[in-house]
């Protein structure tokens, strides 16, 4: 089956073309970085606008880069939530038009399912069951996922996602949007100077907290006398020594709760070395197999809708397709069920 999938829930255009036997044939993605940095987030109302400028041409991009057409198209994926309301509109109504017109399946992803899914496109992926960690600027989540569709919530943030809560120190040490990369980028020139709390480090549960890390950043930053160039440095080395620490350290009691010895790392934050070198390191001590997906696959993307749409279609039952649609701005991840 080939599918198309298209990503728009946030401010990334993300269109790619997963084949069920040949794999990823072509994807492509734009960034709206540039638009709303100026503005230091993501404004709504543009983000959409920009959706409906891209979302076609990337389509005819990834057609032509894989050599196809519309007319070869079996099935077509889109991101149905979470997500800015208006940007899901964007992906939804255009995939779901382009299937009526070609009398093609369509199916609606869940991002999450897409990000948790995204190391699939690897060429070991890993076997189910595994723990997973969705991190990211909206999502710090621990999963146990026992196969397409069986996801069961381990561990959630109570406030704070990790990326939000990097963004938002990024902002107090004056860098610029979006501030995860910036923080990372001056954490490996940093050294340890100062001492940041771990929140929820020795709680008895899974879950995360970093909206105080978040405070206690601002109080360490007010009391500096001088913000110079070192000093930001050490303390953006010491903010992601303590957000790698956590949830290095929640990963492992993960499986150790579940006894498996296998886990996934997607979204954003994902991409980040220090978690990865911590990550990797602690695995080859405790005999535990770790992956990801390649880091153009971390952030949003079409490629990872592509292939969970793909996994979906492909389990589906054929029957009478609708073409009616919804969007779902907020979606628990573990609402999904089994494809059927």
């Amino acid at each position: 089956m080939l599918v198309l999938g298209i990503e728009s829930s946030c401010d990334e255009t993300g269109v790619a073309l997963y084949d069920t036997r040949r794999g990823l044939l072509a994807h492509a993605l734009h960034s709206q970085i540039d638009m709303h940095a100026a503005y230091g987030g993501v404004v709504p109302e543009l983000a959409s606008r920009d959706h409906i400028r891209r979302a076609l041409p990337l389509t005819q991009q990834v057609l032509a880069q894989a050599d196809k057409t519309l007319q070869d198209l079996e099935g077509i994926a889109y991101t149905q939530g979470p997500g800015l309301a208006g940007a899901l509109l964007v992906g939804t109504s255009i995939a779901q038009s382009l299937a009526m017109a070609l009398n093609v399946p369509s199916v609606g992803v869940h991002h999450l399912e897409g990000h948790l899914l995204a190391p699939m496109l690897e060429e070991n992926p890993p076997a189910f069951p595994f723990v997973a960690l969705l991190v990211s600027g909206g999502h710090s989540q621990l999963m146990r996922v026992d196969g397409i569709g069986q996801y069961e919530l381990l561990g959630d943030t109570l406030d704070d996602a990790a990326g939000e809560a990097f963004d938002k120190t990024a902002k107090l040490l004056g860098l610029g949007y979006p501030g995860g990369p910036a923080v990372s980028k001056l954490a490996d020139q940093g050294k340890s100077q100062f001492q940041l709390p771990r929140p929820m480090l020795n709680s008895p549960d899974l879950n995360f907290s970093f909206s105080g890390l978040k405070t206690a950043v601002l109080t360490l930053v007010n009391n500096q006398p001088e913000l110079n160039e070192e000093t930001i440095k050490d303390i953006a080395w010491e903010f992601q020594e303590s957000v790698t620490e956590i949830l290095v350290h929640k990963c492992l009691k993960a499986l150790k709760q579940t006894k498996l010895k296998r886990l996934v790392v997607s979204g954003g934050v994902g991409a980040n070395k220090r978690l990865r070198t911590r990550l990797n390191e602690t695995a080859a001590k405790r005999g535990i197999s770790v992956n990801y997906p390649r880091l153009e696959f971390c952030t949003d993307n079409g490629a990872m809708i592509a292939f969970a749409g793909a996994m979906r279609l492909h389990a589906m039952q054929p029957g009478k397709q609708d073409y009616s649609f919804s969007i779902r701005p907020r979606w628990d991840l573990a609402e999904l069920k089994t494809p059927q």
